[in-house]
């Protein structure tokens, strides 16, 4: 388990570095928010697992990142390898 120094330390270390990418986070919502082509009548899925991301980073715990990770991921598909088989143009290889 981490101490209270040790975490100081990665704050000392990271914070600038975690506060640029909050920032650009930021700036990229605020430039799809400011788009024309933004429909809200017609949300985009992606939109909605980038606002599940940021509620995920408000839950404390060592987990933030498998949570947000499993997010963005597909669910398993037990026939992923047939897929595989197959090439580019999707003949059999």
């Amino acid at each position: 388990m981490m101490n209270a120094r040790e975490a100081l330390a990665i704050l000392d270390r990271d914070f600038l570095e975690t506060r640029c990418k909050v920032l650009e986070v930021a700036a990229a919502l605020d430039r799809i928010d400011r788009a024309p082509a933004h429909h809200p009548e017609h949300p985009d899925p992606r939109l909605g697992q980038l606002r599940q991301a940021l509620e995920a980073l408000l839950i404390p715990g060592p987990d933030r990142a498998e949570t947000i990770q499993l997010i963005f991921s597909r669910e398993y598909d037990p026939a992923w390898m047939d897929g595989m088989k197959r090439g580019a143009g999707g003949e059999a290889r």
